[in-house]
């Protein structure tokens, strides 16, 4: 119980800092006089307000978390977050706008999901897009690792949180020697990244506006957008190209960028084994489908085919869900390639979602060295990833991990279909959730909304996407029985 009440108190300094990161908006608001400004009082208000009461009652215990303590914790901040979120969201459209709706949204935006129920987005007030974007940039590096840089001031610890909640490799490495300090490095580059990204984006001629917008949910890798038409509303290769560039370092270990700028070299990138996996797979699949959409006589010269080809593809892959044209009017086999790249194409360390990179390529060996066991039995096959050798027990997880990925997508897209779904917007809605991507194909294509979901089929997508974000098993072992047990 005391550790429980531990838990409750860190939460409480989270979601504290959570309702001031709603300042940045509210601030806009006035700027602009957009008439959203009571909204963001409002859920400034009652956030903080819920902060401050659960802090007082748990302000006295100061235990040490725990790994378990870290998994109750991660899963606390995902769920609960969001449903603080909503409140801006939930004021400025009542009564239009239901909770479950709300929840999407906010889900949609933390986890990087970027699907959407809101139509209209062009007439939206400008802090109302800001906030939507602001959720997948803070989602994307993860509110856990901010808070492991922030809290230690507080006096709370942030190994158990940093280890539950990063993705991959990112668990065990120890880029500095202080875990608060980790975080702070990776943060720091996420935002140097960020402004980059900004001041390209303005370079190539989009509003300021839109540029903090969209380097927001592409950093994140989220594909909220300030228009309905989302990158075809630019009409524009050079927007296009620029990203493009930064969609596909925000699919890349933020840990291999964070050494290749403190190294000053460009090392860590060629040492890296994900990301020379990556960019073949992604760029050789631009270059496929391009081929592919000019033999289908889709456009009509190959140089228009590789400019949409590579757009929505990268954006897909990295699980960003842009687009700038509908390709749900493309033959299947396209939106499908391009749906399969996102379970597995970005990097761990990067804030794309699906399985990552890292396993693919670790599934992929173990399928490999069992075909050579039924050739050779007595021969000694180690897996490796560059020049370490893959430990069996790391095996052996990732091939867990594979199997509750497909029995997750499987049982909710049953779930789906029973609830009247037919079996390609079931399945894409459901893919796309738990991969984190976005839009998924037919009802839930580019070019429509998730608002066409009934509020069950809502929440089985709101639930994809936090068993995505929080690569399964974080979540499923808080929902176990044996978790809760002493």
């Amino acid at each position: 119980m005391s550790n429980a009440l531990s838990v409750l108190r860190v939460y409480a300094l989270i979601l504290l800092m959570f309702g001031m990161t709603m300042l940045l908006p509210l601030s806009a608001a006035w700027i602009f006089n957009d008439g959203a400004q009571s909204a963001y009082d409002e859920g400034i208000a009652i956030t903080l307000v819920a902060a401050l009461v659960l802090w007082w009652l748990t302000r006295k215990h100061r235990e040490e978390l725990k790994v378990r303590d870290g998994f109750l914790l991660v899963v606390l901040t995902w769920v609960g977050l969001p449903a603080f979120a909503t409140l801006p969201l939930m004021v400025y459209f009542w009564p239009k706008l239901s909770f479950t709706d709300a929840y999407f949204e906010t889900v949609s935006g933390l986890t990087t999901t970027g699907a959407t129920v809101l139509e209209g987005l062009d007439a939206l007030p400008f802090s109302i897009n800001l906030w939507r974007a602001e959720l997948v940039w803070l989602g994307g590096m993860g509110l856990i690792v901010l808070a492991v840089a922030i809290l230690p001031l507080l006096g709370v610890g942030g190994r158990q949180m940093f280890k539950a909640e990063a993705p991959g490799p990112m668990k065990d490495a120890k880029l500095t020697p202080r875990m608060a300090e980790t975080a702070k490095g990776l943060w720091l580059v996420y935002f140097y990244i960020t402004v980059t990204c900004v001041l390209s984006l303005l370079w190539v001629g989009m509003t300021w506006r839109d540029a903090i917008i969209h380097t927001f949910t592409i950093m994140g890798l989220g594909g909220f957008s300030s228009h309905d038409a989302s990158f075809g509303f630019f009409d524009s290769v050079p927007i296009e190209l620029v990203t493009i560039f930064f969609m596909t370092l925000a699919g890349m270990n933020f840990a291999t960028h964070f050494l290749a700028l403190r190294g000053r070299s460009f090392s860590p990138y060629r040492w890296d084994p994900e990301i020379r996996w990556f960019l073949f797979v992604m760029y050789a699949s631009v270059l496929g489908l391009a081929l592919y959409l000019w033999g289908m006589q889709v456009y009509p010269d190959f140089w228009t085919a590789l400019r949409f080809s590579a757009f929505n593809t990268v954006s897909i892959a990295t699980t960003t869900g842009y687009a700038n044209t509908d390709y749900n009017l493309w033959p299947i086999f396209a939106p499908l390639w391009m749906l399969f790249l996102s379970s597995f194409a970005t990097c761990s360390g990067s804030t794309g979602g699906g399985i990552k990179m890292v396993r693919a390529i670790v599934l992929y060996k173990q399928v490999f060295r069992e075909v050579m066991r039924a050739i050779h039995p007595s021969a000694v096959h180690p897996i490796k990833l560059g020049a370490e050798i893959v430990e069996n027990k790391i095996i052996f997880a990732v091939l867990a991990f594979g199997f509750m990925y497909m029995v997750s997508i499987v049982s909710m897209t049953l779930a789906m279909t029973g609830s009247g779904l037919d079996i390609v917007t079931a399945f894409s809605a459901v893919v796309a959730c738990i991969n984190n991507t976005g839009p998924g194909l037919n009802q839930v294509g580019p070019a429509t909304t998730f608002a066409i979901l009934t509020d069950f089929q809502t929440w089985v997508c709101s639930f994809a996407m936090l068993l995505g974000r929080l690569e399964i098993f974080t979540l499923l072992v808080v929902l176990t029985p044996a978790f809760w047990r002493k």
